[in-house]
């Protein structure tokens, strides 16, 4: 190729243009944007150009593979030599790698851009998220080198649609078969509940299982920033959030979908997960008649949870006697998920009491239940009208 010719330059411009059509374009408009970008070059210098891009758009390039690997959840590239992927077995070394970091820099670049995202010197960082054909999607992280010191560096999450069941979880030894049907009745009872860890602990896997115990003839509204949540339920409407195109618009927040799904007329109200100012209106929804609500926060143990919903809940502009006064009077359950070598289990179920707010173990898995937990478990059957070991 024309030794002149910036091949890297040209490539990133032509992912850029097609990112900001936001449509394919046809073999023939391709041709007709690389000569727009590159110039007069010859016949060899283009087939030479549109190859590269072929190869450059096919999925996540030189990283596919990886996600092929069963149970994959995370990529990492730590720059051209360092590629890393989990499949919960904590991260493993990929016999993979770039030629140089301009390889990277490449592929995030065209990733960045196929989730609507800026990446260059001026913006060296971005995160978006894309769909794959097979259904599930792609959380992406991206930042540039400067300012990471070890070349530019990758993050790619696998977001798989959650579709398990309780059963499958006991089979897959998440908790035990009494423990799935206590959280049965929990459901079956409208306690509105959290569900914690921390990342990839399998949250949204157990809330999805948990809400396929909602009895059918309730409505469920899901709002999610991915679409994760699919239970097996016959009636569920999802809403996803969209982040700010490349043009800073068109942002919808999950505080604006859930002051939608209010008129939509839900019988629960769930969010994949609570990260900001959003836990003030689903605090206000639970507290005005819409019980049996439930999220996902990241927190790594029962005793977080006060704190962390303080810090949430300021982001809306909410002090920390409000939010425990809305706290104490909209959730009552926290269920705890942690992730060990052998995979991911149930750690805690506990209670939130209290004005101030603090948090009550009722069952662990090292330590098993609490009296307490067996009298909770009574209450729930007495509400629902069923006799000591009827399940719903």
């Amino acid at each position: 190729m024309n030794g002149t010719l910036n091949v890297d330059a040209i490539v990133e411009r032509v992912h850029r243009r097609i990112a900001e059509d936001d449509v394919q374009p046809s073999p023939e408009a391709l041709v007709s944007v690389v000569r727009e970008e590159a110039g007069v070059i010859s016949d060899l210098d283009m087939l030479e150009l549109l190859r590269r891009l072929r190869h450059d758009s096919d999925g996540v390039g030189a990283l596919e593979p990886l996600l092929a690997i069963p149970g994959v959840t995370d990529v990492v590239v730590n720059g051209p030599g360092a590629v890393f992927f989990d499949r919960g077995r904590g991260l493993e070394r990929a016999r993979l790698s770039f030629p140089s970091d301009a390889d990277v820099r490449r592929l995030a670049v065209r990733l960045a851009h196929a989730c609507g995202r800026r990446l260059d010197d001026a913006q060296p960082f971005a995160d978006g998220r894309l769909n794959r054909d097979d259904g599930s999607h792609i959380r992406v992280h991206a930042m540039l080198s400067p300012p990471a010191e070890n070349g530019t560096c990758l993050s790619l999450r696998v977001l798989h649609q959650a579709a398990d069941t309780l059963d499958s979880l006991v089979g897959a030894g998440t908790m035990p078969k009494d423990i799935a049907s206590a959280l049965g009745l929990i459901v079956r009872a409208r306690r509105a509940f959290l569900v914690t860890g921390g990342t990839g602990s399998g949250k949204t896997t157990l809330l999805s299982a948990l809400l396929a115990e909602v009895p059918h003839d309730e409505r469920i509204i899901c709002i999610e920033d991915t679409a994760e949540l699919q239970p097996r339920h016959p009636h569920v409407l999802t809403l996803v959030a969209r982040a700010k195109n490349i043009e800073d618009r068109g942002e919808i927040t999950l505080s604006d979908l859930l002051k939608q799904s209010l008129r939509m007329r839900p019988d629960r109200i769930i969010i994949g997960e609570i990260r900001g100012a959003e836990v003030v209106d689903l605090l206000a929804a639970l507290n005005t008649g819409h019980d049996g609500g439930a999220g996902t926060v990241h927190a790594n143990s029962l005793a977080e949870i006060p704190a962390r919903m303080e810090a949430l809940a300021a982001l809306g502009g909410l002090d920390r006697t409000a939010v425990h006064s809305q706290v104490a009077a909209a959730l009552q359950v926290v269920l705890v998920m942690k992730r060990h070598a052998e995979g991911r289990r149930l750690h805690q179920i506990g209670l939130l009491e209290g004005n101030p707010v603090r948090a009550r173990v009722l069952w662990d898995e090292i330590h098993g239940e609490t009296p307490e937990f067996r009298s909770y478990l009574r209450e729930l059957r007495e509400q629902l009208g069923l006799v000591e070991g009827e399940t719903p």
